[in-house]
């Protein structure tokens, strides 16, 4: 998620903002598919290819193609993927024509690909291609300060056109996590918390979902550590409750919760 911000902000400042910016994530197909992703196909190239289809590289035509994860493409991928590069050319899946590839490549990865070259499992060459101008993102618990500005960013994007609201002390309980998921991590908090509070991101939600992390050391509730956690449990059922309009199943869903563990911790507070 932070890289792919950082992957589209470049692209709103380049010459090519005009045109589309693709994304293709290359950890979510298989070596069989992956190209067909790429370059698309053509009608009858294999079983189940009923008509001619575009890929990813015809649909950023003129704007900009960024490779998520490019680490994971396959070793046997990698020749067609340099040549699409050097050659700004490609052939769709099943076809021989060649197709003019006009497009800006931007690849992210979550390994060192030095490593994966002397591991044998990455190309140098594709390496070398690739590594035109570098960009460092450090994790996220290395630029905390950046949190609250991706707090809005994703706050935005989550409640679309509705309103949304958070409470200063629930922002410095995001500021002090680490983040291990990185901005991945944070946006499903958010989005957790969204819903459950309709909208409102609460430091008593947080605090409950994200292991009892409180904001400064004199905070601390004077019920003592298990009555806040019970507290702040049962106000996150019941928010949920709420969000889901009574149905439990949802609210259990949206909990990431067993629905026999939702429907026993409902009876343990007198809600089911």
């Amino acid at each position: 998620m932070g890289k792919d911000l950082v992957a589209s902000v470049i692209h709103r400042h380049s010459h090519r903002r005009k045109f589309p910016f693709v994304k293709v994530g290359c950890a979510l197909f298989s070596p069989q598919l992956i190209e067909s992703e790429l370059y698309g196909h053509e009608k009858g190239s294999f079983t189940g290819a009923d008509q001619m289809r575009k890929g990813r590289f015809d649909l950023a035509e003129g704007g900009t193609l960024y490779l998520d994860d490019v680490d994971d493409i396959p070793r046997q991928q990698q020749t067609k993927l340099l040549r699409a590069i050097e050659e700004k050319v490609f052939e769709r899946v099943g076809g021989t024509t060649p197709i003019k590839a006009d497009v800006r490549i931007i690849a992210s990865t979550k390994r060192n690909l030095l490593d994966k070259v002397a591991e044998g499992t990455f190309r140098e060459d594709l390496y070398y291609r690739l590594d035109v101008l570098r960009v460092h993102l450090p994790p996220l618990r290395e630029r905390r300060e950046d949190i609250p500005a991706l707090v809005d960013h994703l706050l935005a994007r989550i409640a679309q056109s509705q309103s949304y609201s958070i409470e200063p002390e629930a922002l410095a309980i995001l500021q002090q996590h680490d983040w291990p998921g990185n901005v991945r991590e944070l946006c499903h908090a958010l989005e957790r918390a969204y819903l459950i509070g309709s909208g409102h991101i609460s430091a008593e939600v947080l605090t409950a979902d994200m292991g009892g992390i409180v904001p400064e050391e004199n905070n601390l509730p004077a019920e003592g550590f298990r009555a806040a956690m019970e507290r702040a449990e049962r106000q996150l059922l019941e928010n949920a409750l709420k969000a889901s309009g009574g149905n439990k199943q949802a609210a259990a869903a949206a909990l990431r919760m067993k629905p026999s563990t939702f429907r026993d911790k409902l009876a343990k507070y007198g809600l089911g």
